[in-house]
């Protein structure tokens, strides 16, 4: 029973057929996420030869999402949320399928390449605030945490396997072909938006234009749970994030041999499976704020020392502890945000918690670079790591809403959007019934 309990909880794929088809159909479309990812670099990169064009593939997938995320977060909560998804989820296939016409004619120049893309993580800006309502509307406040571990481990399946996958069918049918399985994944992700009820946002509806994002942004700031957990991963992301780092260490200690850079973002995703296939040892832990601290810490006491040792096969084991660290605070920030914040705001909130989780990367990857070309990679990685583990004990400290936040007790059931104990214990006054707010990461669409 202590293994069993020690795994990663499957209770919502077996209670809710609903959530189950919803997460087969975005597991699927994930796959296809990552192979796009892979073949625009590729296309670009063979366009051009330029890394400036290459890093602007990122610039075009960041841009819509902070730019369009509050918008749409507001849109969210003065909508019918499975509506809202269906027609965003349509305009991202459109999207894809015009990325395979292109790709297989090869006549589009490189700008119009971008500008799909670009507008594909427009659609994404809408369709992911309304995703991420779904889970406290589908499963019972105690399995929200087992939900957000699900898909979890889903997301990171699919950075893992997506890319080689995506490296086979460039050799074999090229770029036209990754973006047509894309397009065709995108069916499994209608299988399961398809089998949702109707999900109007519950209370009072949001106030329509910037009223309404300044109502969530209030809300934001009165919430101690959940502004300690978005604040607690901006100071992993912004402080500490290695990747921008990670050619300039494979350099150092590999010798610059390319087989070996990989090796890094792999060994990251593989700590954040091994935590996610035992995520039972936290998300049945009553104090997900607790749990995020510490993930967060660890994640930053293990980027330190990844900088401090020399030995690169070490260094490497500490980055598979960072990625486990990592899937803990994630997972437990979205459980804090799902069960903390009313159904009324929850749109606006999470699309605030997407655009940390897409700012927060990109800029912490630029603060690791101009830092190293001061100083060194080394200096870089482990003044993050020790910066991340100052902010993370100054807002544990200062925010003791977000330590003493709790869930639902294991094993009481009280039903989708029900609130038990623990939402009682942060229901929000009179004051802040304005709106709740609700990946892909920085790499990702459709998370």
């Amino acid at each position: 029973m202590g293994m069993r309990r020690a795994l990663i909880d499957l209770t919502p794929l077996r209670s809710s057929p609903r959530f189950r088809r919803l997460w087969i159909g975005r597991t699927c479309s994930g796959f296809g996420s990552q192979m796009t990812l892979v073949a625009v670099m590729f296309q670009v990169w063979r366009m051009t030869g330029s890394t400036i064009w290459t890093g602007a593939v990122g610039l075009a997938q960041a841009v819509p999402l902070i730019v369009f995320g509050l918008a749409a977060g507001s849109l969210t909560d003065r909508t019918d949320r499975r509506r809202l998804y269906l027609i965003a989820t349509t305009g991202e296939a459109a999207c894809s399928v015009l990325l395979a016409a292109q790709g297989f004619s090869g006549r589009l120049p490189v700008a119009g390449v971008l500008l799909l893309v670009a507008a594909q993580a427009c659609f994404v800006a809408g369709a992911g605030p309304a995703s991420r309502t779904f889970i406290p509307r589908l499963l019972p406040k105690n399995q929200v945490a087992a939900g957000l571990a699900l898909n979890r481990i889903s997301m990171q399946a699919a950075m893992l396997a997506g890319p080689a996958l995506a490296g086979l069918i460039l050799g074999w049918a090229g770029v036209g072909g990754c973006y047509l399985i894309d397009a065709i994944t995108f069916a499994l992700a209608f299988y399961g938006a398809f089998g949702l009820p109707p999900m109007r946002p519950q209370g009072e509806p949001s106030r329509p234009g910037l009223h309404g994002v300044l109502d969530g942004l209030g809300f934001l700031v009165r919430n101690p749970p959940v502004r300690g957990a978005l604040l607690t991963d901006l100071a992993a992301t912004v402080l500490s994030m290695p990747v921008s780092l990670f050619p300039l260490i494979n350099a150092e200690r590999f010798g610059g041999n390319p087989r070996t850079l990989g090796l890094f973002l792999t060994a990251i995703a593989a700590g954040g499976i091994i935590a996610s296939v035992f995520s039972g040892t936290f998300t049945r832990l009553p104090r997900p704020g607790l749990v995020m601290l510490a993930g967060s810490a660890t994640w930053g006491g293990a980027l330190a020392l990844f900088g401090a040792v020399p030995d690169p096969w070490l260094g490497l084991a500490f980055l598979v502890v960072a990625g486990a660290a990592d899937t803990l605070a994630v997972v437990s920030r979205g459980t804090i945000v799902q069960l903390n914040t009313p159904d009324a705001l929850l749109g606006r909130v999470v699309a605030a918690e997407q655009i940390v989780g897409q700012a927060g990367p990109d800029v912490g990857n630029m603060r690791g670079g101009l830092v190293a070309s001061a100083t060194s990679g080394t200096a870089a990685l482990v003044s993050g790591g020790l910066l991340c583990l100052a902010a993370v004990a100054v807002v544990g400290a200062a925010t003791p809403g977000l330590r003493r936040s709790v869930t639902a007790r294991p094993g009481r059931d009280h039903g989708p959007g029900q609130p038990g104990r623990a939402g009682r214990d942060h229901r929000v006054g009179p004051d802040q019934r304005p709106a709740r707010p609700g990946p892909v990461g920085a790499a990702g669409r459709r998370r």
